[in-house]
Order: C-alpha cells, then sequence, then structure tokens
C-alpha cells in the first residue's frame, strides 16, 4: 500500500482574486504558480509586439481587442487554470468582463523567461491547444527564434528566426518583422 502523500492546496477563484494586486501568479489544474517580474529585454519585445498588435487592430476597426499581461485569462473553471499572457487578441467580446477574458483569446503571443522555458514550450501551449486558442507565438529572444503554433485544424508548429517576416494567422495581412524588434535590441 503506498505511503500516506499530502494533496497540494486547490486555489479557488476567490482564493486567486484575494491575492494582493502586487503578486503575480497563474493557477494551472489548481495549483499556483508565482511568477517573477519581466527582464528589460522581455519588456522591450512585449511594447513593440503590443504597439504593432495594437495599430493593425484599431486600423481593423473590427471587433477584436488587443490586451497586455498583466491581463488574467481563465482557461478552465474546474480544476481553475488562469493565466496571464504577455499578450493576445481577443475577437469575441462576449468573453470579456471586467476582471478578465473567460475563455480562450484567438491569438497568444509568450516571451519566453530563461528562467523557465518549459513553461511557454511545454505546459502553456497543451493548455491554450486544448482550451481553443487559435494561434500561439513563443519568442525566444535569448534563442533569437519565434515558434509559431497553429491549433486550427491541422496542428502546425514552424520555428523562425529573428530575421524573418511571419504572418499572423488570424489575419489576412498581418506580418510582423522580427528584424526590426532584434535591430531594437541589438541582438
Amino acid at each position: 500500500m503506498p505511503a500516506f502523500q499530502p494533496q497540494p492546496q486547490i486555489t479557488t477563484l476567490e482564493q486567486y482574486e484575494a491575492l494582493p494586486e502586487d503578486v503575480r501568479a497563474e493557477v494551472f489544474d489548481g495549483q499556483i504558480y508565482y511568477m517573477a517580474s519581466p527582464s528589460e529585454i522581455h519588456q522591450t519585445v512585449s511594447t513593440e509586439l503590443t504597439t504593432i498588435l495594437n495599430t493593425y487592430v484599431k486600423n481593423k476597426k473590427g471587433s477584436c481587442k488587443v490586451f497586455h499581461a498583466p491581463f488574467d485569462v481563465k482557461l478552465v473553471d474546474n480544476p481553475l487554470t488562469i493565466v496571464q499572457p504577455d499578450l493576445m487578441i481577443v475577437c469575441d467580446k462576449s468573453k470579456l468582463d471586467e476582471k478578465r477574458c473567460n475563455g480562450a483569446p484567438d491569438f497568444i503571443i509568450e516571451i519566453v523567461s530563461p528562467s523557465s522555458p518549459s513553461d511557454d514550450y511545454i505546459r502553456k501551449a497543451y493548455y491554450y491547444k486544448n482550451a481553443g486558442v487559435r494561434e500561439y507565438w513563443i519568442v525566444d529572444p535569448r534563442r533569437k527564434i519565434v515558434t509559431v503554433n497553429y491549433f486550427e485544424g491541422n496542428i502546425i508548429s514552424i520555428q523562425y528566426s529573428f530575421d524573418s517576416i511571419i504572418k499572423v494567422n488570424i489575419y489576412d495581412d498581418l506580418l510582423i518583422n522580427f528584424s526590426e524588434i532584434a535591430n531594437l535590441l541589438n541582438i
């Protein structure tokens, strides 16, 4: 008979919402994971991508909205799964309430933190795919690689270098030139 093993505490939505505002955390299957503050490179990449996406979406004058971290996405109610993607586009406004996005955004970008790359490449890819995210990009400034995951239809994962121009698949005409971002980072 196996030895008694203590069970990890399951975090509820009420417990998560009671965390201090300055605490950065995500919840996967009811387990809370605390996050470090982003680095300068992370913030530079995030700012540039937010500007590109927001300018494009505003010019389209459609129903989609761009959000950047920290903004909660509740992927699953039970067991609770809440993430804070670095960037996202939400096209179904019924998923938005005053606190968060409830359900899968259409498009997500995560910028890899050197201390926890497996979170973005493995854990979040799994949860985003299963929740119904249409397109998920992993931007890795250290490796100078962008991994693009298309979760609609046939699942495709393609890696690009930072000298690439990459099409955002949820739109017909949105291209992002990563060489311009790389130049800002001097990499």
